[in-house]
C-alpha cells in the first residue's frame, strides 16, 4: 500500500475550493505538495505553514511555458511527482444557442485541454519512475448532462473519455489514473467561479434559466463537504485498488442511478432496431 508520507504531488488550481483542500489534507497527512495556483501568492499562507514540505509554483494550465515551470519546479524541489491532481477547472453555463464562442473555447482549453496538457506533461517522469497515481477532479456533468450546463458537461464528457482510456494505457506501466465525480459541494463553482453567457433568449426562460438560477442560489447551501471530499481524494492513493471512477455525494448517486435505470430501458426498447444493423446471419 503507498504511504502518504513518501509521496510527492503536484496539484492544479489550489488558490480556492478543492485544489486547497486536497493540498491542505495530503499536507497534514505528510506529503510534499507542489502548491499551484495562478498567482502563487494566493497559496503562500498555505505553503509557509509546511515549511520543507510544500513549495508555491506558478501554474497557467493555458500555458504549455507554465506547465513546463511548474513541472520542473516540483521535480528540482522534490526529486520526483508521485501524484498529479487535475484540479484547475471553471464552470460556463447557457442554453447551447446561448453559447458565445470565445468563452466556450476559453473553458475547454482549461478543463480538458489544461488537463489533458498537464498529464502529458508528468506521463514520461511516471513511466520512467514505473508507477504514479493521476486523478482527475472532474465533475456529475462529465456523466450526466442537463439544460444549461451542456458546454461544461462537454469539457467533463471529454476528460472522462480520455483518462477512461488512459487508465488502461498504464495500468500495465504501474501507474494509476482515478477520476472523481463531485456532486453539488461547497466551492465557488456556482458564485465566484462560474462565468454566464451575456446571452438570455426569452425561449429559454422557463426551462434553462430557472435551472441556472436555481444553481446560483444553492452556492453557500450544497449539502457536499469539501473537506470529507478532499480526505477521501487523498485517501485514493493510498487504496492497493483505487476506482478508476468514483462519485462524491448522495445526490449524484441518487441522480446517476436513475440514469443507468434510462440507459437500460433505453437499450432495451430499442434493441431489435440495434441488432438490425449488422449483416444477417448466414444460416447456411
Amino acid at each position: 500500500m503507498p504511504l502518504l508520507q513518501d509521496s510527492v504531488w503536484l496539484i492544479s488550481g489550489c488558490s480556492t475550493g478543492f485544489g486547497r483542500e486536497i493540498a491542505r489534507t495530503a499536507l497534514e497527512a505528510g506529503a510534499r505538495v507542489a502548491v499551484t495556483a495562478r498567482h502563487p501568492e494566493s497559496v503562500a499562507g498555505l505553503v509557509s505553514a509546511y515549511p520543507g514540505q510544500a513549495i508555491a509554483l506558478a501554474l497557467d494550465v493555458t500555458d504549455a511555458a507554465s506547465i513546463s515551470a511548474a513541472v520542473a519546479g516540483a521535480i528540482e524541489g522534490f526529486g520526483r511527482i508521485d501524484v498529479l491532481v487535475n484540479n484547475a477547472g471553471y464552470g460556463y453555463v447557457a442554453a447551447v444557442e446561448e453559447g458565445e464562442e470565445a468563452a466556450i473555447r476559453a473553458m475547454f482549453e482549461t478543463n480538458f485541454f489544461g488537463a489533458l496538457a498537464l498529464t502529458r506533461a508528468v506521463l514520461p517522469m511516471m513511466r520512467e519512475q514505473g508507477g504514479g497515481h493521476i486523478i482527475n477532479n472532474s465533475s456529475q456533468a462529465g456523466i450526466m448532462a442537463n439544460p444549461g450546463t451542456g458546454y461544461y458537461s462537454a469539457s467533463k464528457h471529454a476528460l472522462e473519455g480520455l483518462m477512461e482510456a488512459l487508465a488502461k494505457e498504464v495500468a500495465p506501466l504501474g501507474i494509476r489514473v482515478s477520476s472523481v465525480q463531485p456532486g453539488a459541494f461547497r466551492t465557488d463553482w456556482s458564485g465566484r467561479s462560474m462565468q454566464r453567457s451575456a446571452q438570455r433568449l426569452d425561449a429559454y426562460e422557463a426551462h434553462v434559466h430557472s435551472r441556472l438560477d436555481m444553481i446560483a442560489q444553492m452556492d453557500g447551501k450544497q449539502p457536499g463537504d469539501p473537506v470529507r471530499a478532499a480526505k477521501i481524494i487523498v485517501d485514493l492513493y493510498t487504496m492497493d485498488d483505487p476506482p478508476v471512477q468514483l462519485l462524491l455525494g448522495a445526490g449524484v448517486l441518487l441522480s446517476y442511478r436513475e440514469k443507468l435505470v434510462a440507459v437500460q430501458d433505453n437499450l432495451d426498447r430499442w434493441a431489435s432496431l440495434s441488432r438490425s444493423a449488422d449483416f444477417p446471419l448466414d444460416d447456411g
